[in-house]
C-alpha cells in the first residue's frame, strides 16, 4: 500500500508513521530520510542536495520530486511505502503525479490549532539523545531533567508558542490546497482520503488509522 501522511507539526505524524510501517511492513520515507540516503549513496541528486544544504539554501521542489522517484524505485518499496512530510506543496504533489508516482490512501491527522500549540509549547527535549518529553502528557521523573542522564532538558525554539503559531500558519497556507487536491484525486480515482481525529490518545489514533487502511 502506498500512503501519504498529512498533518500539522505536533500532530503525532512521526509516532503514527512508525505504527503504520510496522503494521504494513512498508518503509517510512521522509524528506530527511531521502536526503541522507541519497548523500550516503553518492547519487547525482545526493551530491547536488549536499551542496545546496552546505550553502544554507532550501532544496528545490524539482530535486525533491526526483529524489522521491529514485527512492520509491528501491526494492524495499515494492510492497508499498509511506510518504511523511512530502509532498509539502501542491506543486510537489502535481509533479509526483506527472512522474507516475501514485498512492492508494491519503491519511490526514486533524487537530485544532490551540491543541497543537498546547502540545508543542509543552514539549521538552534532551539535546544529546533526542529523547522527548512533555510537561503535561509525558513528564520526566524529575522536572526539567532527562530520565537517563539527569541532564537538563530544553525547549526548542520552534516549539515556543509564538513560533508554533507561525509554523501552523505556514502549514495551513501550504496544505489547504494540497488537501483540496487529494480530496479531488480520491473522487476521481481508486485512492481513498481518510481524516482521523488526532486530538485523542496515541493508541486511539493508531487504531483508527489502521482500521481505515485495512478497510
Amino acid at each position: 500500500m502506498r500512503i501519504i501522511l498529512l498533518g500539522p507539526p505536533g500532530a503525532g505524524k512521526g509516532t503514527q508513521a512508525q505504527f503504520i510501517c510496522e503494521a504494513l511492513g512498508v518503509p517510512q520515507i521522509s524528506t530527511g530520510d531521502m536526503l541522507r540516503e541519497a548523500v550516503r549513496m553518492g547519487t547525482p541528486e545526493g551530491r547536488r542536495a549536499e551542496n545546496i544544504i552546505a550553502a544554507g539554501e532550501l532544496v528545490p521542489d524539482e530535486l525533491i520530486v526526483r529524489m522521491v522517484k529514485w527512492r520509491v524505485a528501491g526494492p524495499d518499496c515494492r510492497a508499498g511505502f509511506l510518504l511523511d512530510g512530502v509532498p509539502r506543496t501542491l506543486g510537489q504533489a502535481e509533479a509526483l503525479e506527472r512522474e507516475g508516482i501514485e498512492v492508494d490512501c491519503i491519511v490526514e491527522i486533524v487537530i485544532a490549532d490551540d491543541e497543537i500549540i498546547r502540545r508543542l509549547s509543552g514539549r521538552r527535549v534532551h539535546p544529546a539523545s533526542g529523547r522527548s518529553y512533555h510537561v503535561e502528557f509525558n513528564p520526566p521523573r524529575l522536572a526539567d531533567k532527562d530520565d537517563v542522564t539527569g541532564e537538563a532538558l530544553v525547549q526548542r525554539d520552534d516549539d515556543r508558542s509564538e513560533v508554533a503559531a507561525k509554523r501552523l500558519a505556514v502549514y495551513h497556507d501550504r496544505t489547504a490546497p494540497l488537501v483540496a487536491h487529494y480530496c479531488e484525486v480520491a473522487g476521481r480515482s481508486a485512492a481513498r482520503y481518510v481524516k482521523v481525529n488526532g486530538a485523542r490518545g496515541i493508541e486511539a489514533v493508531r487504531e483508527d488509522i489502521l482500521r481505515a487502511l485495512q478497510a
